[in-house]
């Protein structure tokens, strides 16, 4: 059924931008064939759903579906993702996500670390043992050990 919702709002936002043509891609293989026909309804509470599908598709000009298995569908999967992590008040507004693609994969700043030849653990244990914090410690540094 969530599937179902999911593609519902996505056919509704497509007819209220008066878009004539549409390829909707989608994960489910149960949705896609039983919106193609191929496969049938055997469950009551999907039926609305199904029929609310094959009326919304009647306002497009051309319309395709075609099924992506979810393990090659990681663009939907990282959508999915964020909206989950998005809350609105109003449970009925979908907020805008921005979405960029880029040329080259995006990386970490790099930062060279200045090793000193102490261990990780050289600063609590000079702590521990004097009660001094290091030379240059900063205040949340301070705080921190």
């Amino acid at each position: 059924m969530a599937e179902y919702e999911a593609c519902i709002l996505g056919l509704r936002l497509a007819v209220n931008m008066n878009i004539q043509e549409l390829l909707v891609i989608g994960d489910s293989d149960l949705l896609v064939h039983q919106v193609l026909l191929e496969w049938a309804t055997k469950n009551t509470k999907i039926l609305p759903y199904l029929h609310c599908v094959q009326e919304l598709i009647k306002r497009f000009i051309n319309i395709e579906f075609k099924h992506v298995p979810r393990i090659q569908n990681e663009f939907a999967d990282a959508l999915a993702t964020k909206s989950s992590m998005i809350q609105h008040p109003d449970k009925n507004f979908i907020n805008h996500i921005p979405i960029g693609i880029h040329k080259q994969p995006a990386y970490c700043a790099h930062a060279k670390a200045k090793f000193d030849k102490n261990l990780w653990f050289h600063d609590i244990k000079e702590y521990l043992e004097k009660g001094d914090n290091p030379e240059n410690a900063t205040h949340t540094q301070k705080r921190t050990l």
